[in-house]
């Protein structure tokens, strides 16, 4: 399906898809049931189920258990996500396990997809069924050559829908020697109908997930999903704080075109918080050119771990963007935007993370003291023309040759702060 596939325990997955986890058959093993008890099953205790794997492979091991021969199950789902395009669960009998894996939007461009029967069930809407012993049949899709070899007589993908935004679907396939039979697709149809219920649920609840981790971030989206939604709602953290800024922002703004001013700031943006967020940290708030995120020390086994994750995450974005400065087409056509610097400040304090503002339009983020000195400090960083400054309460927490940049005064500060920067060889 593409030209660098990854073998991941045993299967094949595209560099497109990503495996999130597995289920195991023989964790959920079951005695013999029925297709009422499969029913009765979807519209009680499925009901408490609050992962979709768990659903779905839950939903296929009952079929088998019920004498309906599915061999081998796939769901199908669209979601909201700027980088995602679904999610999928693969579950094969004779495998003995299902995955769960994210599909990103670069799927839609291969020719991979285009060669998939999902192309017409999720792009187009239609059921697509094909008898794996007819060679006719089998020359459709690369797919239903790969099923034939494991000795798959029938394939049937049908869309999954309750009128919902997103494509959804799910696709069965069997050993059983002539295929499905009429009789058992109509149970199967009986169960799909209240499972495309479930479905819809748990991927609005996904979608809401996503939406609010792009938004406000994981910390606080998951907070707010869980009902941290009141003004004033929310709790003291302590953290190192890092408060950064595009430096002569204002000067490329005036000289580029406002398509190719977003264009820098996004590439800018990728490579900032990418560190920060690849370095355990929670990106808050874009503010202009700027970047306010945290470090919480209770996502770290320690204040220090915090404070070294918070530093090499600020050395990492600098080098990266010392390669973007030196790249040739990163921008493609956007001219005279070099160099792009940055000042980074991290300051260690305690902050109020939660709701701020008026009770019909709030803002998750942070405020306090602590969040007013590191950004004092990182215009401080135009003054001392270093591109990272810490003030001492992070400096005591590293274990790194540091320069000591004095005690300064700084506006809206009650007392001087005390700052430090790497060393040239730091």
């Amino acid at each position: 399906m593409s030209a660098r596939a990854e073998q991941t325990q045993g299967r094949n997955y595209p560099d497109f898809v990503t495996l999130i986890r597995r289920s195991h058959d023989a964790d959920k093993a079951l005695g013999r049931v029925s297709v009422a008890d499969v029913e009765a099953w979807l519209l009680g205790d499925a009901l408490s189920e609050d992962s979709l794997i768990d659903l779905f492979h839950g939903l296929v091991l009952r079929m088998a258990a019920a004498d309906l021969p599915v061999e081998r199950g796939t769901l199908h789902v669209g979601t909201l996500h700027p980088q995602l395009y679904g999610y999928a669960w693969n579950w094969s009998a004779t495998e003995g396990f299902c995955d769960e894996v994210k599909v990103s939007e670069a799927v839609l461009a291969t020719d991979a997809y285009r060669r998939n029967p999902m192309f017409e069930v999720v792009g187009q809407g239609a059921t697509v069924r094909a008898r794996l012993d007819s060679p006719d049949d089998v020359a459709r899709y690369p797919l239903f050559s790969e099923l034939a070899e494991k000795g798959m007589t029938d394939y049937i993908g049908l869309p999954l829908s309750t009128g919902g935004a997103y494509h959804n679907a799910v696709t069965i396939a069997t050993k059983q020697a002539g295929g499905f039979r009429e009789d058992q697709l109509a149970e199967i149809d009986r169960l799909l109908k209240p499972f495309a219920l479930h479905v819809e649920r748990h991927i609005a609840m996904r979608i809401s997930q996503n939406v609010l981790d792009t938004y406000l971030g994981t910390a606080a989206g998951s907070q707010v999903l869980n009902g941290s939604i009141k003004r004033g709602a929310g709790a003291p953290i302590s953290a190192i704080i890092w408060s950064s800024d595009l430096r002569g922002f204002t000067d490329l703004a005036n000289r580029l075109k406002g398509p190719e001013v977003l264009a820098v700031l996004n590439e800018y943006f990728d490579l900032l918080a990418g560190a920060v967020m690849s370095h355990g940290g929670e990106v808050l708030k874009f503010i202009g050119d700027g970047l306010l995120a945290v470090f919480p020390f209770s996502n770290f086994k320690s204040e220090q771990a915090a404070a070294e994750a918070a530093f090499e995450a600020a050395a990492f974005a600098l080098t990266q963007l010392d390669a973007l400065n030196e790249s040739v087409d990163r921008l493609g056509d956007v001219a005279d935007w070099r160099p792009l610097r940055s000042g980074i400040a991290l300051h260690r304090g305690e902050v109020f993370f939660g709701n701020v503002g008026a009770p019909g339009r709030l803002d998750f983020t942070v405020i306090g003291r602590a969040v007013n000195t590191a950004s004092r400090v990182e215009a401080l960083s135009k003054v001392l023309e270093r591109p990272i400054l810490v003030t001492e309460p992070v400096a005591a927490l590293l274990e790194r040759p540091l320069d000591a940049m004095g005690e300064h005064s700084l506006r809206g500060v009650p007392a001087p702060v005390t700052v430090f920067a790497p060393t040239a060889d730091g």
